[in-house]
């Protein structure tokens, strides 16, 4: 038991070191807009992505881009035009990779590179020997090991040719073996650089839970590129898929304490202009107004008086809900009157028929509405016996139009 608790004790404490990260405390974060994309409207009328470049096979669209379709040898990718500008950072990639065969080929992959990888390489659509980090999605099983899907995340300093006969086991970092082919959901991937420890959360599609992630790769004193630029590829073979990348969201990691710079915003030359134009306009319709008024001074008295002023626009707002409201409220205390002398004609009624039940024989309503005692009024002769209302029947009637004649009076 003591054994127990010391492992779980020891599991706990490495959890929580892992949430803190090395400095006990959570980096500050900022969306970084210029390095990603999402639908909808992904994709402009012209077909370019903002801020993006795509190329080979790739295919943008309003909500997605299929950097690779289901044809044979098709590859194709999507890369960042700017390079980074902060040294830690989060991706988010939501992607889905679809097919009709129980296998599917080649694969996806995320790229943080040093220099754009291109669109036709070698490496899943990339080019080879590349200087950074690739997380590899790999479908298919090139060294019938039974090992794939599987995601592996490869650090390249710019040297390395990639192992395609071994699927990069030789080389990777660490991997996790996880299928993503074919979910009810899109799949995605976060993958976390932060003080030099990559992180690697799988979502596997399988719920449409944002935050149902589970660690599959960590890996410790990585040592990337200050700056590059970020990719997606993919490739397709023998065997075909669908890879559709959704969304492309990345996150700054800034250490706490050290706020992230000021970026000023953008000031479009188009914008300029248009602004510029407006000031020339306001200027020459406020020159003419007052050529106008030196010209026709008569014209000038009183002008402004069909205007209203803000405040006076509020009053006049708040007296015509009050007044709508007064008017509701009138009509409704109406109505209340209306039914609760209903429900009093109608007690009163029930009354007489009460009374008359009770000193027995059949009431009959007369021709004012009132109950008439048997004794005294003309019964038509009748064919057969009629019910007579339960003396017991009466009573809970009368009680329900009491309350009802009571909840009036409150309503009212």
């Amino acid at each position: 038991m003591a054994a127990e608790v010391r492992w779980l004790l020891l599991v706990s404490a490495i959890i929580l070191a892992i949430a803190r990260g090395n400095d006990g405390s959570a980096p500050h974060r900022r969306f970084e807009y210029k390095y990603s994309f999402k639908p909808p409207y992904l994709a402009q009328k012209d077909g370019s992505v903002p801020f993006w470049q795509y190329g080979g096979n790739a295919i943008a669209s309003e909500e997605n881009v299929r950097i690779a379709p289901s044809l044979r040898s098709q590859k194709g990718g999507i890369w960042s035009k700017e390079k980074t500008s902060f040294d830690w950072w989060e991706a988010e990639v939501t992607f889905r990779v679809t097919g009709r065969g129980r296998v599917g080929a080649d694969g996806l992959a995320f790229w943080y590179s040093e220099s754009p990888g291109g669109h036709d390489g070698p490496v899943f659509g990339s080019a080879d020997q590349w200087n950074g980090l690739g997380v590899i999605f790999d479908s298919f099983d090139n060294d019938n090991k039974h090992n794939n899907p599987y995601i592996m995340a490869i650090h390249n300093d710019g040297t390395k040719v990639f192992d395609h006969q071994n699927d990069g086991s030789t080389q990777l970092l660490a991997g996790c073996l996880r299928d993503f082919r074919n979910k009810p959901f899109p799949t995605k991937a976060k993958i976390e650089y932060y003080q030099h420890v990559l992180t690697v959360h799988f979502h596997s599609g399988m719920t449409n839970n944002d935050e149902d992630y589970e660690v599959c790769i960590r890996a410790e004193n990585v040592v990337l590129p200050k700056y590059g630029y970020f990719g997606l590829t993919a490739a397709t073979g023998g065997l075909a898929d669908d890879h559709d990348a959704l969304s492309f969201l990345t996150t700054s990691l800034h250490v706490p304490g050290q706020s992230p710079p000021t970026i000023p915003l953008p000031i479009d030359a188009e914008q300029e202009k248009l602004a510029h134009e407006y000031e020339e306009y306001q200027k020459k319709l406020d020159k003419q107004r007052e050529d106008y008024r030196r010209e026709h001074p008569e014209d000038h008295q009183g002008e402004g008086e069909e205007y209203e002023t803000e405040q006076d626009r509020e009053l006049r707002q708040i007296f015509s809900g009050q007044s709508q409201m007064f008017a509701e409220l009138r009509d409704m205390g109406r109505k209340l009157s209306e039914i609760v002398g209903r429900q009093e004609s109608t007690i009163s009624l029930l009354s007489q028929v009460h009374t008359v039940v009770s000193g027995g024989g059949i009431p009959v309503i007369g021709q004012n509405g009132q109950a008439v005692p048997p004794q005294h009024a003309q019964v038509p002769p009748q064919v057969g016996a009629q019910p007579v209302m339960a003396r017991h029947e009466v009573d809970a009637l009368l009680t329900q139009q009491r309350e009802l004649v009571n909840t009036a009076r409150e309503l009212k």
